[in-house]
């Protein structure tokens, strides 16, 4: 019904209380602003109060919810420290086994190395060749972020195994075989290793493939490899420009500078260390060889091939290796004739003389180890002291095949297919013929030549007639003592009368001038030629006799020197002098021995048979970077063995 205009107020305000109470009923299950419709032109808004039961508490309920308050706040406390806490000790925990981890994996005693590393390359890798460029890529990139695996603690500080070698006190005596690095990537890797001794190369004159792929093989049963790369090589200017860059960066790192003249400073040994390793205790040798299109036959062109390399890289190394030796590359091993070998070795010391620097440059032969006869051995050794080279690399890997390992062992079929591969085999089974070759070769050497002392001053016959290589071979020097009438001391007493009697007739009388005169003459009378008393003016003006004349003097002279026998002679070659002629290097020759050396009692037992240095390339490969440390420690434990025996 209709309301009067009185009783609009009161309904109005009825009905406003109701919308309230309905907005409040909402409010609490949806606490978002009510907006009511503006019935004017601003427009009117009406916000109701927020009436959240969360807002809403009884006073006697005000302390209870604090002390909830409270402890929600320590719990929340409590649980953000014990994350803290975790996180801390997670942070620590990852950056401990970093750091240790480091330490172990670039530790070349970390076993990791050989029992993990090597299987996962052979694993990943079937291709022995492609497992080996790719160890080398590694280490090379490892080096370079400081990452490569190294000899720590500086075990050779103690110098218990320290060794004179060309006038370098090496710290120990162990060297890395050529075949490692054949381009010269990773050279400062492998002297960290604890290697006093690296061989980078073959290097040849002109860059060359080698033999077509597979090349290399591996014979896992027996821990040996056979392989036929025949000489890959980037060429001597390739391998010269890295030796180079290297010299030149170390020289900057000392503050030298870049150019020229601070390269020569240091290869002059201003820098202290020796300039081909660049590291002091530490050698550096390059191993050079012919192109393999270079016939054998022409010897005036394989010298120039010799000499191409010696001129390109001798100035960045301490010793040229000669390699004559190889068994892939056909002929080459006809390059260990005496004569052949003779005028290779003597272009080469004669180029190497010549360097542009202070420290010399030694020069060495590689020999291989199948030609082992005796005029084999005794040509080598000749041909090393008339080209006045500075020893003999014994020896390389071997056309022969030995047999399996322990004895009665029989092989895979895989691996003795393997044996049928054409090369060189290297591996355990050699270390017996390298110790005995580089006892043959120690005793050769010690004795000096033979050749030059015989055929430095021939007959009239032999200076008109041609040489007979078979009356050459004949008359050689036990042939000649043979002749020699042989002499037995005095025993019984009428012999001893005789003697005494004998050397009363031939003592000079006991006056001053003979008493004078004795003491102006040299104890021993030696050849002019070897007679260090005489000046070179008096040498030079005093009258020379006939060839033959001199010939006789000489022997006859050395006959009357006392030498003390060598066990392995006889007692007539002891009573012959085997002094070298002085245009000899009368020094004593250097022996690199390799071939099957796997352990430090091997090595020991090879440098007690003659060698200076015991060299490993096999026993790397398998054995992986830490091989070096190992053979260090080993030898180590076999000279305490020794002295407690």
């Amino acid at each position: 019904m209709p309301c009067s205009a009185a009783s609009f107020p009161r309904a109005f305000s009825l009905s406003s209380i109701l919308v309230f109470r309905a907005a409040a009923r909402r409010r609490l299950h949806h606490p978002a602003r009510i907006r009511f419709p503006s019935n004017s032109r601003n427009g009117l808004r009406f916000a109701l109060p927020n009436t959240s039961t969360s807002h809403w508490r009884l006073a006697s309920t005000a302390t209870t919810s604090t002390t909830a308050t409270a402890s929600q706040v320590s719990r929340k406390d409590a649980r953000s420290l014990v994350t803290r806490l975790k996180n801390l000790f997670l942070g620590t925990t990852i950056t401990l086994a970093t750091i240790l981890g480091y330490y172990y994996v670039t530790d070349t005693r970390a076993s990791i190395h050989e029992w993990l590393v090597i299987p996962c390359l052979r694993y990943f890798y079937e291709d022995a060749e492609d497992a080996h460029e790719f160890g080398n890529r590694a280490l090379k990139a490892l080096y370079s972020f400081g990452l490569h695996p190294r000899e720590r603690s500086n075990p050779d500080s103690q110098g218990d195994l320290a060794v004179e070698v060309f006038g370098h006190t090496l710290l120990n005596p162990i060297g890395t075989s050529a075949g490692i690095d054949k381009h010269c990537d990773i050279p400062d890797a492998l002297l960290g290793a604890g290697t006093a001794v690296i061989e980078i190369g073959g290097v040849t004159p002109l860059p060359q493939e080698g033999n077509p792929a597979p090349r290399v093989w591996r014979i896992p049963s027996q821990r040996a490899l056979i392989n036929r790369y025949g000489f890959n090589s980037e060429g001597a200017d390739h391998v010269a420009m890295r030796l180079r860059q290297r010299v030149r960066q170390y020289a900057q790192n000392l503050g030298f500078g870049v150019d020229q003249e601070a390269e020569q400073r240091v290869l002059d040994g201003e820098a202290g260390v020796p300039p081909g390793s660049l590291q002091q205790g530490k050698l550096m040798a390059v191993q050079i060889g012919k192109n393999s299109w270079t016939q054998i036959e022409d010897i005036e062109s394989v010298k120039k091939d010799y000499v191409y390399c010696v001129d390109a890289l001798a100035r960045w190394a301490d010793i040229l290796v000669v390699n004559v030796s190889s068994p892939n590359s056909p002929g080459l091993r006809g390059l260990q004739k005496v004569e052949p070998l003779t005028a290779i070795l003597t272009a080469v010391v004669d180029a190497a003389r010549k360097v542009k620097r202070k420290t010399p440059v030694r020069v060495m032969v590689k020999v291989s180890p199948d030609e082992d006869s005796e005029e084999d051995v005794s040509g080598i050794c000749d041909a090393v002291w008339e080209s006045n080279a500075d020893g003999i690399v014994v020896g390389n890997t071997t056309r022969k095949r030995p047999d399996p390992t322990p004895e009665g062992f029989l092989l895979p079929a895989r691996e003795q297919k393997i044996l049928l591969e054409q090369g060189g085999y290297s591996g355990p089974q050699t270390f017996g013929r390298t110790v005995a070759l580089v006892k043959r070769y120690r005793a050769m050497l010690d004795k000096g030549s033979y050749r030059e002392v015989y055929d430095e001053s021939p007959s009239s016959e032999t200076e008109t007639t041609p040489k007979d290589p078979k009356h050459s071979e004949s008359t050689s020097i036990g042939n000649l003592l043979e002749t020699q009438p042989e002499t037995h001391p005095p025993t019984t007493p009428e012999e001893i009368d005789q003697s005494v009697t004998r050397d009363r007739q031939h003592m000079k009388p006991e006056t001053p001038e003979a008493e004078v005169e004795s003491k102006s003459q040299p104890l021993i009378r030696l050849p002019k030629r070897n007679n260090p008393f005489l000046s070179s003016s008096t040498t030079a003006d005093s009258p020379k006799p006939s060839a033959p004349q001199q010939h006789d003097e000489d022997l006859a002279a050395s006959s009357s020197t006392d030498t003390t026998p060598s066990p392995s002679l006889s007692p007539k070659i002891s009573s012959i002098s085997t002094t070298p002629p002085p245009s000899m290097d009368q020094s004593r020759k250097v022996i690199f021995a390799t071939g099957g050396i796997t352990s430090g009692a091997q090595a020991l037992e090879v440098l007690d048979a003659g060698a200076d240095v015991a060299q490993v390339y096999t026993a790397l490969v398998y054995g992986g970077i830490g091989t070096i440390s190992k053979l260090k420690l080993g030898m180590r434990e076999e000279l305490q063995r020794r002295k407690k025996q």
